[in-house]
């Protein structure tokens, strides 16, 4: 059980700065989705099955969805104001 404790929170350790570092917003998203996943996992592991659920529903499937959803809204909306100013 110890060594499983330490591998997650290495892990965890090593995504955090890759959530950081990525530059495109949806490589951004997905890596934030993939440190969700690693947090819930570490939450479950250290034996908080209740933040762990919590933190699979909305750190790894919920704000990475909204994330993306903003971003497409705001890409439309930019493409209508461009097709508008061409006019």
């Amino acid at each position: 059980m110890r060594v499983l404790s330490w591998t997650v929170l290495f892990l965890v350790a090593v995504a955090a700065p890759g959530v950081v570092l990525a530059r495109d917003p949806k490589s951004q998203v997905v890596t934030l989705s993939f440190y969700g996943l690693l947090c819930g996992l570490m939450f479950f592991i250290f034996q908080a099955p209740d933040v762990a659920l919590s933190q699979f529903t909305i750190g790894a499937v919920m704000l990475p969805l909204l994330i993306l959803l903003a971003l497409t809204r705001m890409r439309r909306h930019n493409a209508r104001q461009q097709r508008k100013e061409q006019k």
